[in-house]
């Protein structure tokens, strides 16, 4: 389930738009003059956001659960792992935006990419304890291990190059599967761009020119994607999928993106949308490998 995600992502494109018009994944010169006063907003707008949605989601989610002691749950062959990447792909981003943050109250270079780049852990780890305290699951290993991996990803990218050239993306498109058990893949299009695995695709998008000589032609808003998802996971529970007469099985894919970061101008505005919009894969034509059908090309892929 991606509710938490969801819930924590809203939050942050609010703070990103407040905050970070500046921001790049570029490195910002380490100016060595934290200013106090950026700092103290950050955090007390991060505490009393972070507290007030930690209240709502347990009043809207969790409030009607039959609750026991605290409990791990081992999912992790569950949804072919999409939702994992789920969580690696939040964290990511959320660490992403902690980083930024940092950058934009004058932290020192390191220091801001090592404590920010904790903030992903920090934002889903709380999730994982409430889940933990439900009769009908508990909190997952797997997904505090994808949390700190999606974490761990952005700050090696930023300390090995000081910035970000591999980036995790979303795309979602309408799947009929939603269909066959709304309740749990969702009802409407919203829900299921959260719940219904079978329409998300977790892509990794390589700037390839970040990778080449400066001198090299290659066109630096281009880059390269592979994707994962899944298709015909309707039950998390594999034989009960199975005996439904689904036939779970992985996608692979292989498309073009635009590095948006690339576009980046003189406008706050336009360079905040084009870092929130980067969390998410363009529509392209795309090469799909799956067990079931070979090679399939998509003329248009979300």
């Amino acid at each position: 389930m991606l509710k938490q995600l969801a819930l924590l992502l809203l939050s942050l494109c609010l703070l990103l738009h407040l905050t970070t018009a500046k921001a790049t994944t570029i490195a910002l010169a380490d100016s060595g003059k934290v200013n106090r006063q950026k700092l103290l907003v950050l955090g007390a707008g991060f505490t009393v956001g972070y507290s007030a949605m930690l209240v709502g989601l347990n009043n809207a989610w969790y409030q009607d659960q039959e609750r026991t002691d605290f409990h791990f749950f081992n999912d992790n062959s569950q949804w072919r792992q999409v939702d994992k990447a789920g969580h690696f792909w939040g964290a990511f981003h959320q660490s992403r935006a902690g980083i930024d943050m940092l950058r934009w109250a004058g932290v020192p270079e390191k220091k801001a990419i090592v404590y920010g780049g904790l903030l992903g852990v920090v934002l889903q780890t709380p999730v994982e304890v409430f889940d933990g305290y439900q009769k009908d699951y508990g909190a997952s290993v797997g997904d505090l291990v994808a949390n700190t991996a999606g974490s761990a990803a952005i700050v090696a990218q930023e300390l090995a190059w000081r910035e970000v050239r591999i980036m995790p993306k979303y795309s979602f498109h309408k799947t009929r599967y939603a269909a066959e058990r709304p309740n749990v893949l969702g009802n409407s299009l919203a829900e299921q761009a959260l719940k219904d695995y079978n329409g998300q695709t977790y892509w990794l998008s390589v700037n390839v020119g970040d990778f080449l000589q400066e001198q090299s032609r290659y066109p630096k808003w281009l880059s390269i994607a592979v994707g994962y998802g899944a298709e015909e996971v309707v039950y998390n529970h594999e034989p009960t999928n199975y005996r439904s007469g689904f036939d779970a099985h992985r996608q692979f894919y292989l498309s073009p993106d635009l590095n948006l970061l690339y576009f980046k101008g003189r406008s706050k505005f336009l360079n905040t949308a084009l870092y929130v919009l980067s969390i998410v894969k363009i529509p392209a034509p795309t090469l799909e490998y799956n067990r079931k059908n070979g090679f399939r090309f998509h003329a248009l892929y979300f």
